[in-house]
Parts: C-alpha cells; structure tokens; sequence
C-alpha cells in the first residue's frame, strides 16, 4: 500500500535554535515554529489561531539553521513526522510528541537586494556529514 509522509510549514520561530550531539556523535538542531491562522468570525472580527510544532535538523541542514535563524526568522520548511516517546519519571507514564523532521528549508525574510535568497536541502535519511 502506498504511503506519504509530507510536511510543509511557514512560520516564524519561536526562540533561538538550539544545537546538541546524539549519544552516538550527530550533530541535531532544534527550534519550534510558530504557524499562525487568521480569518474573519460572522461578524467580521479578525481571528487568529497559532500552531506551535517542534522542528529538527540534522547534518549540514542543522549547522545552517544554527548559524543563519533565530528567534522571529520567517521560513518555509518541508520535511516528515515523527513520533517519539520517553518514560515521565514522576509518574512512570509513557509520553508520545511528535515532531517534524525537515529535509529541505528557505529562509523567507526579505534581504536587502545584493543577498541572495537561500534554500537548503537535505538528503531524507542522511543524519551525518561525510567524513565526520
């Protein structure tokens, strides 16, 4: 049976991305983007409604989302989800939150005219750069 898993944002982040390494050595980043939705009620008030979703970026993607985003940054990201879980020590539960995991990026914010706008794209399944 076929199958897609295929996400697509615009948004603004949320604060700073931050960087790590994994157990095993990768390098991952990770921001929050925030994606907004506005439309006008039945008396024509202006509502607004924002998405929150916890983004990651691995390899070579993620150093330039380290080096080149930050909090308030418009982007366009595209990428998959994925489920993680972990076990709640103060009551022994099992957590589930599910993330996106980018494989391509573009950076949306207006530059001034002699800087080029920048898209990033990331190999799917590729979490480390050759010869690290």
């Amino acid at each position: 049976m076929p199958s897609l898993n295929r996400v697509q944002l615009i948004g603004r982040l949320g604060k700073d991305p931050e960087s790590k390494y994994t157990p095993t050595g990768k390098k991952v980043c990770h921001f929050s983007l925030a994606v907004s939705n506005r439309w006008k009620d039945k008396n024509g008030e202006t509502k607004e409604s924002t998405e929150w979703v916890n983004i990651e970026a691995w390899g070579r993607l993620g150093e330039i989302c380290q080096e080149y985003l930050k909090k308030g940054s418009l982007i366009f990201v595209e990428g998959r989800l994925k489920t993680d879980k972990y076990e709640d020590r103060e009551n022994g539960e099992t957590k589930y939150f599910t993330k996106v995991v980018s494989q391509s990026l573009q950076f949306l914010d207006k530059k001034e005219k002699d800087e080029p706008m920048m898209a990033v794209e990331e190999e799917p399944g590729e979490y480390e750069l050759a010869g690290e």
